[in-house]
């Protein structure tokens, strides 16, 4: 069952993807399945002037496969079939042989092992993935295995009479195999399955904010691919923030390259994480040193705003800066803007105390870039343009005009770097843990950002035990 919230983050798998997680499903099947203990069977049956024979076999374990490159992956309108052809395997056993004659009252024996090859198997699988109270679930609706060939060699004993009677075996041989890798897969899927379902809804970035990584509907197949829809807004783990309204679903593309993955963030994504920051109570800041300190002296101000250099002279100064309301970004195919709106207050230290003396309203126009790196973003941006307006003062009316050259430098020397200093620290992309995003590139269009990315995963442990950050 799906949810009633909208999608804001969209992850494509491509064709080169799906071919990327064929193989590893495969890789890990291979692991899942070897060793494979099989059923041992006995059969009982007279020959004339022999007697009662009987002969079992035992032991039987598959403890290698090898799949080559014949294999395929294909999507049906809700479910992702994964062929593989070719396969050959190898399979140890015991075998053991005995009869008994009123002719030769002694009971006769023999026992060895025997090396199978199997030639030319063939499995497929189907399976479903669907949206279940805001995880995937994984299931396997159709499993089958087919062998084409047997080739039984018998060690040991009198090996070489035995052969024709052990050859009676390869139906049972054959009719396991074809029951227990079936099986076995579908119980490796419920294992991937449970992976899944444990995948976190939420994912907390620091102490303030957390994205919501609740999908929503099943995945849509494509003819080549397969996207999942998620949530994908952050969340305020001290205010609640609004419910933002996601855009018609977009074509997404890579500008025409074959990528694994392509992830596709709405600009409510960004704006939902900024929301958060604001409702939490972050984004204030006091200023008190600068690249040019005498800007925060009031001797500085002294041809600027004369009355606040009478008033206080040689003190110095704060400027308290708070927002005002959550920055809002747009995202448009040429660039990435914000518009910012702060109040930045004016606070002189007098003495022992700290007076607040004057109000600025700033509306600030900016735009950047994004980058990627890894399992990483980054970003960079700089002053578009700027307003001035006054709120309130103690110090006597006073025109923008005359501080609007100062305030200017303050923003591209002050604001401008501390802000590229957090966004270069980089924020780190939810991925599962063993897979490394590869060659990420950024691709902008009219409110969405999408990154495309190849993937590779350092097999070094089982999909089943592999954590998520």
């Amino acid at each position: 069952a799906a949810t009633g919230d909208e999608a804001h983050l969209s992850a494509v798998i491509g064709d080169t993807g799906l071919a990327f997680a064929k193989d590893v499903l495969i890789g890990e099947a291979v692991r899942s399945l070897t060793p494979l203990r099989l059923p041992g069977a006995e059969k009982a049956f007279h020959v004339p002037f022999l007697g009662g024979i009987r002969a079992a076999v035992s032991n039987i374990t598959l403890f290698h496969l090898d799949v080559g490159d014949d294999s395929v992956v294909g999507l049906g309108d809700s479910a992702l079939v994964v062929v593989v052809s070719g396969i050959t395997a190898n399979i140890s056993m015991a075998w053991s042989y005995s009869y008994y004659s009123w002719y030769f009252p002694v009971e006769i024996s023999d026992s060895g092992t025997a090396s199978i090859l199997v030639q030319g198997m063939e499995v497929g699988t189907t399976m479903e993935i669907k949206n279940y109270n805001g995880s995937l679930a994984l299931n396997a609706t159709q499993c089958g295995c087919s062998v084409k060939d047997l080739v039984i060699s018998l060690d040991g004993g009198a090996s070489w009479f035995y052969q024709g009677f052990i050859n009676a075996f390869e139906d049972h041989i054959r009719a396991a195999v074809e029951k227990v890798i079936p099986e076995n897969i579908i119980g490796s899927t419920s294992k991937l399955d449970s992976l899944l379902q444990g995948l976190p809804r939420s994912v907390s970035l620091d102490n303030v904010t957390a994205l919501n990584m609740t999908f929503v509907n099943d995945p849509q197949y494509g003819n080549s691919s397969i996207e999942f829809d998620i949530s994908g807004l952050f969340t305020s783990t001290v205010a609640k923030t609004s419910n933002l309204q996601k855009h018609p679903q977009l074509s997404l593309s890579c500008g025409g390259a074959s990528n694994m993955l392509l992830l596709s963030l709405d600009e409510d994504v960004f704006n939902s994480a900024l929301e958060a920051y604001f409702k939490a109570g972050s984004m204030h800041w006091v200023v008190d040193k600068v690249p040019d300190q005498s800007l925060l002296n009031t001797a500085g101000w002294k041809f600027i705003i004369p009355r606040l250099y009478w008033n206080y002279p040689n003190d110095d100064m704060v400027l308290n800066i708070s927002m005002t309301s959550s920055p809002l970004m747009r995202i448009t195919s040429e660039k990435i803007g914000a518009t910012i709106n702060a109040d930045m207050i004016i606070d002189v230290l007098h003495g022992t105390e700290t007076v607040p003396v004057a109000c600025i309203s700033v509306v600030v126009s900016a735009s950047g870039v994004v980058e990627a790196s890894g399992d990483k973003v980054y970003g960079t941006v700089g002053l578009d343009d700027f307003s001035l307006s006054l709120k309130w003062s103690k110090i006597g009316n006073f025109h923008m005009s005359l501080i609007q050259g100062v305030i200017r430098v303050f923003l591209n020397t002050v604001c401008m770097p501390y802000l590229n200093s957090h966004l270069g620290n980089g924020y780190i992309l939810p991925v599962v843990h063993d897979f490394t995003l590869k060659d990420v590139h950024v691709v902008t269009s009219t409110e969405q950002l999408m990154l495309c990315s190849d993937i590779t995963f350092a097999n070094a442990s089982r999909l089943a035990a592999l954590p998520v950050l």
